[in-house]
C-alpha cells in the first residue's frame, strides 16, 4: 500500500507538471483515495459533509448497486473549492488513476476561471459541516420527524432559486421604493411651507402587487415572506437555498466542463512516458469515457469534440472563415481558452455547434410515439435548438411566483412560463401540497395542459384543477 500510494504521488507530480505546461490554472488540489463505499457516499450527497436526509440515501442504493452489478463506476469525485479536493477511487490501476488525475485538473482549472462560478463560495465544504450540525440541532430540538418532514418540503422546490454568477438578475437592486423616492416640487415655494412649520401631505397610497414584479426565486421569496415559517425553518431553508446555489453554476456548465477536462486528460496523458501495455489501456478507456449516449448525449463526447472543432477552425481557419471572420489562424490554444472562460453549456452549443458536428455525431431528437421511441428531427439547426431548449434553466420549469395575496386573500399563486414542455402533473400534484405546507395558505399555479390555460390548486385538502 505504501508503494501504492508513492506511485500516485509520483504520478500528481508529473501531471501537475505537464498540465502547467500546457497552460492550466487550476487550484492547489488534494488527492485521496478512498474506498467505493466512501466515495459513493460521497457522490450521493455531492459533498463529503452535508445533512442528512433519506433522498441521499437512496442515490447512494442506486449508486452502488450499479456499481456491485459492474453496471456504471465514479471514478473520480472533485469538489469544487480551494483548495481543490478530489477522491480516487480505491481499486483503479494506475492508468486508471493517471487519467483521473490529469481531469481533476482540468476541472480546477474551469472551476477558478469560468464566470459562471464567481460568485460560488470557495469554502461551501466547511459551510455544509456547520448547516449539517444545525439541522442535526433543530432535529434535536423539535424532532427528527418534524425537521424531516420540513426538508420534504423545501426540497421539492429547491431548484425554484435565483442563479448565483454575474448574470444573476437582483430583484433588489432593480425595484425603485416609491415610499422613499423625493416627491416632486409642484411650486418653487413649496420649501416654505416647511419652514412654516405646516405638516406636509402624505402621498397617496399605493396597491403594491407582492412581489412588485414576478420572481423566479420561489425558494428565497417564501423563506422571507410565509406567514407561518418559524425563525429555525427561514434559517433552514437559507441553508438549503445557500447549497443550491453552490451546485447551480456545475449544473448549468455540465457539458461544456466535463469536455473540457476530457479534452486535457487525453493531451496530457499523451504526454507521458507510458509503457505499451498502459498506451492501449488507456485508449481503451478513454473510448470508453467518449463513447456515445444511448438515451442522453454524453457531455464528454460532445464537449470535448466541440472543443476540438474550435481549436481546428481558429488555428487552420478556412479561405471562407478568413475571409467572413477575419480569423488570421495560429489562435487555436488561445480561442479554447477564451471559450472554457465565458460560455456555459447553453451558449457553448448555441455558438460552436456546427452542422458538420451534428452530424458526426449523430445528434438527432426524438419521441415517443405510441409504445416505440422514434427519430422526429435531423436538421442540424433544429437538433441544436432542441438541445439548448433542454438546457433552460438546467432543464427544470421555470415558475415565478405572480401574486403572494391573491385575491386579497394571502394566497400564493404561481405562474409557468410555458415554452412547449408541459408539467408533469403527477409531480406537480405531489409538490403543491409541499409548498402549501411552506406557505401556510392555499396556493395556485398557472400552467398550459393541452394547449389550455390551467390552474392547479391545494387547499390544505385536495388538489383541484379549473
Amino acid at each position: 500500500m505504501e508503494q501504492e500510494f508513492k506511485t500516485i504521488a509520483q504520478a500528481i507530480e508529473t501531471i501537475h507538471d505537464q498540465a502547467r505546461k500546457f497552460g492550466l490554472d487550476f487550484f492547489p488540489v488534494y488527492f485521496e483515495l478512498c474506498p467505493a463505499d466512501v466515495l459513493y457516499a460521497f457522490g450521493a450527497y455531492g459533498m463529503p459533509t452535508r445533512f442528512a436526509h433519506w433522498t441521499f440515501g437512496k442515490h447512494f442504493y442506486k449508486m452502488k448497486l450499479q456499481y456491485d452489478f459492474n453496471l456504471s463506476r465514479i471514478y473520480e469525485l472533485v469538489i469544487n473549492s480551494n483548495p481543490c479536493y478530489a477522491f480516487l477511487l480505491e481499486g483503479n490501476d494506475l492508468i486508471q488513476n493517471k487519467l483521473v488525475i490529469a481531469h481533476v485538473f482540468a476541472h480546477s482549472d474551469f472551476f477558478k476561471n469560468n464566470i459562471y462560478f464567481t460568485a460560488t463560495s470557495r469554502q461551501m465544504v466547511e459551510t455544509m459541516a456547520v448547516h449539517a450540525a444545525k439541522i442535526r440541532e433543530y432535529e434535536f430540538k423539535y424532532g427528527h420527524r418534524e425537521v424531516e418532514i420540513f426538508l420534504d418540503a423545501v426540497l421539492a422546490i429547491q431548484e425554484h432559486i435565483e442563479p448565483p454568477g454575474p448574470f444573476g438578475y437582483k430583484e433588489e437592486e432593480n425595484e425603485e421604493n416609491e415610499d422613499t423616492r423625493p416627491h416632486r416640487r409642484e411650486t418653487p415655494y413649496d420649501d416654505l411651507w416647511v419652514l412654516d412649520g405646516r405638516p406636509k401631505e402624505p402621498p397617496p397610497e399605493r396597491n403594491r402587487k407582492i412581489p412588485p414584479r414576478p420572481t423566479k426565486d420561489m425558494v428565497g421569496f417564501i423563506m422571507a415572506n410565509s406567514p407561518e415559517l418559524e425563525d429555525w425553518q427561514r434559517e433552514v431553508m437559507a441553508m438549503i437555498r445557500e447549497e443550491m446555489q453552490y451546485f447551480w453554476p456545475q449544473m448549468e456548465t455540465k457539458i461544456i466542463n466535463e469536455g473540457w477536462a476530457a479534452y486535457w486528460h487525453a493531451r496530457i496523458i499523451r504526454e507521458l512516458d507510458l509503457t505499451p501495455a498502459e498506451t492501449v489501456d488507456f485508449a481503451r478507456l478513454h473510448a470508453s469515457v467518449l463513447q456515445p449516449g444511448y438515451r442522453q448525449i454524453n457531455p464528454y463526447l460532445v464537449g470535448s469534440k466541440i472543443f476540438e472543432d474550435i481549436e481546428k477552425r481558429w488555428e487552420n481557419p478556412s479561405q471562407e472563415e478568413r475571409e467572413r471572420y477575419g480569423r488570421t489562424g495560429g489562435e487555436g490554444r488561445s480561442k479554447i481558452f477564451e471559450v472554457r472562460s465565458c460560455e456555459n453549456d447553453i451558449s457553448f452549443l448555441r455558438n460552436y455547434l456546427t452542422r458538420e458536428l451534428v452530424e458526426e455525431l449523430d445528434l438527432y431528437l426524438y419521441q415517443k410515439v405510441g409504445s416505440e421511441w422514434v427519430v422526429v428531427e435531423k436538421d442540424w439547426e433544429k437538433v441544436r435548438d432542441g438541445l439548448v431548449s433542454r438546457l433552460i434553466n438546467c432543464g427544470y420549469p421555470y415558475i415565478v411566483v405572480e401574486d403572494a395575496d391573491y385575491q386579497r386573500r394571502g394566497e400564493l399563486y404561481l405562474k409557468h412560463r410555458y415554452e412547449g414542455l408541459e408539467l408533469d402533473v403527477s409531480y406537480l400534484e405531489k409538490t403543491l401540497p409541499h409548498v402549501y405546507l411552506l406557505w401556510g395558505r392555499p396556493v395556485h399555479l398557472e400552467t398550459i395542459i393541452d394547449g389550455k390555460t390551467t390552474v392547479f390548486s391545494y387547499d390544505g385538502k385536495k388538489n383541484c384543477r379549473r
